[in-house]
C-alpha cells in the first residue's frame, strides 16, 4: 500500500518566519508554493514562487499565513483584493501571526460563514526556533479541524498545544511574549551591569544559566548579548515592538496597567528611533546601556 500523499501547501509572507515553516514542509517532503510583496533574497530550496494569491490558493490544498500583523492578515483574506474576492478556491487556512486576539476571533468567524476553513497557530519560538522544530504553536479554533491538519502542523510544530477557541491562541501568545521578553530586558540588564563592574561576559552568562536566575532566553539570547551579534536576526526589534504594543493595548482596554511592559516599549522605540528596527531584539542591551544613570 503507498503511503497518502502529503498535501499541497501554499504560504503567504516569505519573512524570516514564513521561511522556517516553508523550510519544515520542504523538508518533511511536502510540495510548497509561496508569495510575498517583494521576492527575499533567499527562498528555502524547494521552494516553488507564485506570482498571484489566487494562483497560491487555486494550488494549495492547505494555506499557511505568515504575514506582519493583523491587518495584512485581514487584507489577505477578506481585503478588496483578498482571497474571498479574488478566487473560488477555499483551502484551510493556518493563520501564524501574532494578531489581535479579538480581530482574529471576528475574523475566523467571517471566514467559516464563507466556507474558508480557518485555524490560528501563532508560535512561541524564533524563526531559528521553528525551522529546528523547537518552537511551540499554540492552537486556537475547532480542534476538529486540527485534527483534520494535523499532519500539516505535525511537519511545523512537533511541539504544540491546543489552548481554546479563535482569538484564545493570540491571547495565549501574547502573555507569553510579555513574560519572554521582560526576561530578555533582565537578562540583558544584568549583562550591562556585569559589564559596568568589569566581569568578563561570557563568564557572567555561564553562571547565570548555573545560577537560580536561569531561564530559556540565555540559550538563545545570550550569546548574541555576550557578542553584541544583532545580525541577521531572529526576531527583530519591529516584530517584538508591535507585538508589546498590542499587549500595551489589550492591557488598557482591560483597565490592567502593565508598568513593565510600558518600560520595555520605551526601550525598544528608542533603539527603532536609532534604526535599528531591523536587527535582532537582543539590541534592547545596547538601549540599557545608553540610559544615563539618574541619582
Amino acid at each position: 500500500m503507498s503511503a497518502p500523499q502529503l498535501p499541497r501547501v501554499g504560504i503567504a509572507g516569505l519573512g524570516l518566519m514564513g521561511r522556517a515553516l516553508a523550510s519544515r514542509l520542504l523538508q518533511a517532503g511536502f510540495e510548497v508554493r509561496g508569495l510575498d510583496v517583494r521576492v527575499p533574497p533567499e527562498l528555502p530550496s524547494g521552494l516553488v514562487w507564485v506570482d498571484t494569491l489566487a494562483d497560491l490558493a487555486a494550488h494549495s490544498e492547505v494555506l499557511l499565513l505568515a504575514v506582519f500583523d493583523t491587518t495584512q492578515v485581514e487584507d489577505l483574506l477578506t481585503g478588496p483584493q483578498g482571497l474571498l474576492t479574488v478566487s473560488t478556491a477555499r483551502p484551510p487556512v493556518i493563520c501564524t501571526s501574532t494578531c489581535d486576539p479579538e480581530r482574529i476571533a471576528a475574523l475566523g468567524q467571517r471566514c467559516e460563514a464563507a466556507g474558508l476553513p480557518f485555524l490560528e497557530l501563532p508560535f512561541s519560538g524564533t524563526s531559528l526556533q521553528v525551522a529546528r522544530g523547537e518552537g511551540v504553536g499554540l492552537i486556537g479554533g475547532d480542534p476538529a479541524l486540527a485534527e483534520r491538519l494535523a499532519g500539516v502542523l505535525g511537519a511545523v510544530c512537533p511541539k504544540r498545544e491546543h489552548v481554546g477557541r479563535c482569538g484564545d491562541a493570540n491571547r495565549t501568545k501574547l502573555a507569553v511574549n510579555l513574560v519572554l521578553g521582560l526576561h530578555r530586558a533582565a537578562l540583558a540588564e544584568g549583562l550591562v551591569f556585569g559589564r559596568s563592574l568589569g566581569l568578563d561576559p561570557a563568564r557572567l552568562l555561564h553562571t547565570l544559566q548555573n545560577s537560580a536566575a536561569a531561564s530559556s532566553v540565555m540559550k538563545v539570547k545570550g550569546s548574541l548579548m555576550v557578542e553584541r551579534r544583532y545580525e541577521p536576526p531572529q526576531s527583530r526589534v519591529d516584530q517584538s515592538l508591535k507585538d508589546f504594543t498590542l499587549i500595551q493595548e489589550l492591557g488598557l482596554r482591560q483597565g490592567q496597567a502593565l508598568p513593565l511592559a510600558s518600560l520595555y516599549i520605551e526601550l525598544l522605540a528608542s533603539c527603532a528611533a536609532r534604526g535599528e528596527a531591523h536587527l535582532d531584539n537582543a539590541i534592547i542591551q545596547e538601549a540599557i546601556a545608553r540610559c544615563e544613570a539618574r541619582p
